[in-house]
């Protein structure tokens, strides 16, 4: 009881089965089993008994648990059916991080929902022996309840469940902004210590951005890609040669837009047994690709410069093998999966003149990859 009680921060009077079954989790499932009896009478001394149901429904979930046939699914369901326990991801597919990873505001409103269905549950409007015995229609009132908690403005104006969304947007973007700015580091550093510095190849650079100004005005794939990585679509095509160039280049490796929405996207999106586009496959692909692979491939074909084979075949084996990078030990599918992300890459490389049709590196894409890589990770702000 006292160690519960510590888990819980409550007298044992005011203990509530999430408190009870956390705390049994909290320990190996044989000693919560072997405690279950003695804690239970300790409950029942302190007046607050909870129910059969709940110590049934404890018993045969540790009882699972020490056979190793509970699933984490199952698990989380029983501390859930304590009726106090948010539900880890609503059927609007809100999902509440897990509790290690929660930031300040994801910390505060997981407890306000706590403290609300508390209040719930004392007010008689959840029934947690219902719950812990798996009626449906309990569950789902216990759902619908969690929803509209969490879509009511609080009275200071949040909305809780925008409001842990909007945290967590942060945090990705914090980290995303972190990683770019190391990988930008690391390139201009890996670009300092070339014994060469490469030269912008005029001739090859107007030929390349004339075919493109070309493709550009063509419907479909690969225009409508490249329009979008470069977000041609909100602003006009560049007069400047190089500038249009290293746009291009620069959306590649970091998509400034998508593709426009429309109904029949969204029909196509809704249809999961249909095949993606040449256009979403693409999108996706660059997507996809990592900050590192980007630099661990970009630095191993300047370091080995114009002339070298840059297949998507050969990208991944480039990215396994670079020192440049900290990476695990690659085995074929983690090298098949990277060929296939970098198949996108190397087939508009080629539009842009980075690669020849034998996908052999080109002087234009010698000098214009680091260039483009360092345009599309450097903030807007500098």
């Amino acid at each position: 009881m006292d160690f519960v009680c510590a888990q819980a921060g409550r007298p044992a009077s005011a203990l509530t089965r999430r408190d009870v079954a956390r705390a049994l989790l909290a320990v190996p499932s044989g000693v919560a089993l072997v405690a279950l009896p003695d804690l239970r009478r300790a409950m029942m001394s302190a007046g607050n008994p909870l129910s059969l149901a709940f110590w049934e429904s404890a018993k045969s979930t540790l009882s699972s648990i020490e056979a190793g046939v509970a699933t984490v699914g199952d698990v989380q369901r029983w501390v859930e059916s304590t009726g106090t326990e948010p539900i880890l991801m609503t059927p609007s597919y809100f999902v509440w991080p897990e509790e290690d990873e929660r930031g300040p505001v994801a910390t505060e409103m997981f407890a306000r929902l706590v403290a609300y269905l508390e209040e719930r549950v004392e007010a008689g409007e959840i029934d947690p022996d219902a719950l812990a015995t798996g009626d449906q229609d309990a569950r789902a009132a216990y759902e619908e309840l969690q929803e509209r908690w969490l879509g009511t403005p609080l009275p200071d104006g949040r909305v809780p469940g925008f409001a842990v969304s909007d945290e967590q947007d942060e945090e990705l973007f914090a980290a995303w902004d972190e990683e770019e700015a190391f990988a930008l580091s690391e390139l201009r550093r890996i670009m300092a210590e070339l014994p060469k510095q490469p030269e912008l190849p005029v001739a090859e650079l107007t030929a390349a951005a004339g075919r493109l100004r070309a493709l550009l005005a063509l419907p479909g794939y690969p225009a409508n890609v490249l329009r979008a990585c470069a977000g041609f679509g909100d602003r006009p095509v560049p007069d400047d040669d190089v500038e249009l160039w290293l746009a291009v280049a620069a959306g590649v490796a970091g998509p400034i837009s998508d593709l426009s929405d429309g109904e029949d996207m969204l029909e196509e999106f809704a249809d999961l047994d249909g095949d993606l586009s040449d256009e979403d496959t693409a999108l996706a692909n660059l997507c996809a690709i990592q900050h590192a692979d980007w630099l661990a491939g970009v630095a191993a074909l300047v370091r080995l410069g114009p002339g070298v084979l840059a297949s998507p075949e050969r990208m991944a084996r480039l990215i396994a093998e670079s020192e440049d990078i900290d990476i695990d030990e690659q085995d074929d599918d983690d090298l098949d999966a990277t060929e296939g992300l970098f198949e996108s890459v190397v087939s508009l490389w080629r539009h842009l003149g980075i690669v020849d049709q034998d996908e052999v590196l080109t002087p234009l894409g010698w000098w214009g990859l680091p260039k483009a890589l360092e345009r599309a990770w450097t903030p807007s702000s500098e």
